[in-house]
């Protein structure tokens, strides 16, 4: 699609007032250290964990970038790698990403699995696929969507997080494979969010339909490695996504949007010197849609979730953010549209993922090759004051 073409949708699709002042969404929040709000308990340990996912039983899956799908169960055993799973590009930032149960699992028993599908001369590219889960196997895994353009040199960026709407329909996330360019193409899935049934097949009513496969599937664009998405408990997508040097983003994700990757940005190219900025910032391009929070310094998120339980009675609607950079969990408050930082819990080391248990208590996995698998629960003291 011509650069015209693009821009035009932007401004159809634009929401109202997403534009942004000189500093309205910059993050500045204290930091507190994680110890002092939460008991931290250690469950599991795990090799480079990237995602994971509660079973109805209270059992968890969880993916290992390197290829492995294990459960981890009640007691913090880990299981050997689960048969039936697709072959693996483990590579860079790549591997086996994101996991998710369909909707009515209890009854189809359907696990969602994204990764980086190799391809030929050390290619690779994004896929999404299924298969049910019986007696500790995947059985009958198909790939249910695919970038079918492969590419070799660029081992990051993919994204790959998995979410199905109160609708019942697959968002998936997908970065720009560290190319730039590609968010604003629409002949292309990278820098994208896809709205898929639940076969894989682009939703009928998604806003770029013109009969090609790749652009039938999308639902925003513009984004540049989009590592975190849930849903808020009003049933909204929200989305966070790595930036360049800075400007790292939390985004309400909106029908036909474009949040304006490579042309805009809150943080700096990389090689932009000190006190350099060759890239211009979101209040300079009113056309794209500006970012709820943003971080400069990077954060580098990872990880997204909205908690909802009983056992953080002051957190309930905050969304909850892994910190790579900044080695912490991040506690965004969001009222309506308006969202806002609100602590950094310093928790010594990076977090990959967050999620809610069944029983309220938060759980959290470190980035590294021996990850820990940490469950959150509150401080007495801490509860009394709402930290």
């Amino acid at each position: 699609m011509r650069p015209a073409h693009w821009i035009s949708f932007a401004l159809m699709c634009l929401l109202p007032g997403a534009a942004v002042a000189a500093n309205p969404g910059h993050a500045e929040a204290p930091t507190v250290a994680a110890a002092t709000v939460f008991k931290i308990k250690t469950v599991a340990t795990l090799n480079y964990p990237w995602a994971m996912v509660f079973l109805p039983d209270g059992r968890l899956l969880v993916t290992q970038k390197s290829g492995e799908l294990r459960v981890v169960d009640t007691q913090g055993v880990v299981s050997d790698p689960i048969p039936g799973l697709p072959a693996v590009s483990f590579n860079g930032q790549t591997g086996l990403l994101d996991v998710a149960l369909h909707p009515k699992f209890a009854e189809n028993r359907l696990v969602y699995l994204s990764y980086a599908e190799p391809g030929p001369r050390n290619t690779s590219g994004l896929a999404v696929g299924r298969g049910r889960f019986v007696n500790g196997v995947i059985k009958n895994f198909e790939v249910i969507f695919r970038d079918g353009d492969k590419v070799g040199e660029w081992q990051g960026h993919m994204a790959g997080r998995l979410v199905f709407g109160l609708d019942g329909v697959l968002y998936v996330s997908s970065g720009e494979r560290q190319m730039g360019a590609p968010a604003q193409s629409m002949t292309t899935i990278r820098g994208k969010v896809l709205r898929l049934t639940p076969a894989g097949r682009p939703v009928k009513s998604n806003p770029f339909l013109n009969g090609d496969a790749a652009t039938d599937s999308l639902w925003t664009l513009g984004h540049r490695n989009p590592l975190g998405m849930a849903l808020d408990p009003a049933g909204r997508l929200w989305l966070h996504e790595n930036g360049p040097q800075g400007g790292d983003e939390l985004n309400l994700v909106t029908r036909g949007a474009n949040y304006g990757w490579p042309v805009v940005s809150n943080g700096a190219n990389y090689g932009d010197g000190p006190g350099v900025d060759t890239i211009p910032d979101h209040d300079t391009h009113p056309e794209f849609a500006a970012p709820h929070v943003w971080w400069n310094p990077s954060v580098a998120p990872s990880g997204l979730m909205f908690y909802t339980g009983a056992m953080f009675p002051a957190f309930n609607g905050n969304a909850f953010l892994g910190s790579l950079a900044g080695s912490a969990l991040i506690r965004v408050t969001v009222e309506g549209e308006v969202a806002t930082e609100s602590v950094r819990y310093d928790m010594g080391t990076r977090i990959r993922e967050v999620e809610q248990g069944p029983d309220g208590a938060i759980w959290v996995m470190e980035d590294s090759g021996s990850g820990r698998l940490m469950r959150l629960t509150p401080r007495r003291s801490a509860v009394s004051t709402g930290q």
